[in-house]
């Protein structure tokens, strides 16, 4: 995930969330007190140091950068708060992973441009009190759910079923409310012609 921040509140906003990052508990998903369990197998923890790597000379990790253990039973890592000087594949591919890039931006197009130029789009979402602001993320953004100063996150969070959940770009492919590439084929059939005249 990328967050595109305003270089004005760029730090303060670092710094809260390092603070939340702090506070999760990493550790044995069946008990109650723990947000984070393991990641999913020992290649998941190998791109999750992958990406550690590619941060170096390129940004600062915040908060984590730390793969806990591996095997099969310990595949955990700590969540991690980088930033980024520039764009790259750390902000184009979806990690899968808790690896948060931050972004400064000087303004809303240059964070809007930098964030359509991926190959996915499910979610996108903004926090503003300006409603020129809003209007123009709403109009601009290339996601399929876009949110707009939800409590609780920018991103994700969808009621699929009570209002269209479809990603755009590479990640709606198909399924209802999906509009990519086999969005139309769905409702085609093949068929063959073969004429002879004589």
């Amino acid at each position: 995930s990328v967050v595109y921040v305003d270089e004005k509140v760029k730090a303060e906003f670092i710094e809260k969330l390092v603070a939340f990052a702090g506070k999760l508990v990493v550790g044995d998903p069946r008990k109650a007190e723990t947000f984070m369990g393991p990641v999913y197998g020992d290649a998941t923890v190998g791109r999750f140091q992958a990406a550690l790597s590619e941060v170096e000379g390129k940004g600062k990790v915040h908060f984590g950068g730390a793969a806990l253990g591996q095997g099969f039973a310990n595949n955990y890592v700590l969540p991690t708060v980088v930033e980024l000087d520039g764009p790259g594949r750390l902000t184009r591919d979806e990690l899968f992973m808790p690896f948060v890039v931050v972004r400064g931006f000087a303004s809303l197009d240059a964070a809007i441009e930098e964030g359509n130029d991926i190959a996915y789009g499910l979610s996108a979402g903004i926090f503003t009190n300006d409603q020129k602001e809003l209007r123009h993320f709403l109009d601009t953004a290339e996601a399929g759910v876009l949110y707009a100063n939800r409590a609780s996150g920018a991103t994700t969070g969808a009621w699929p079923g009570a209002q269209p959940f479809c990603g755009w770009k590479g990640t709606g492919v198909s399924g209802k409310g999906g509009l990519g590439s086999w969005f139309l084929p769905q409702y085609l059939r093949e068929q063959s012609h073969t004429i002879m005249t004589k």
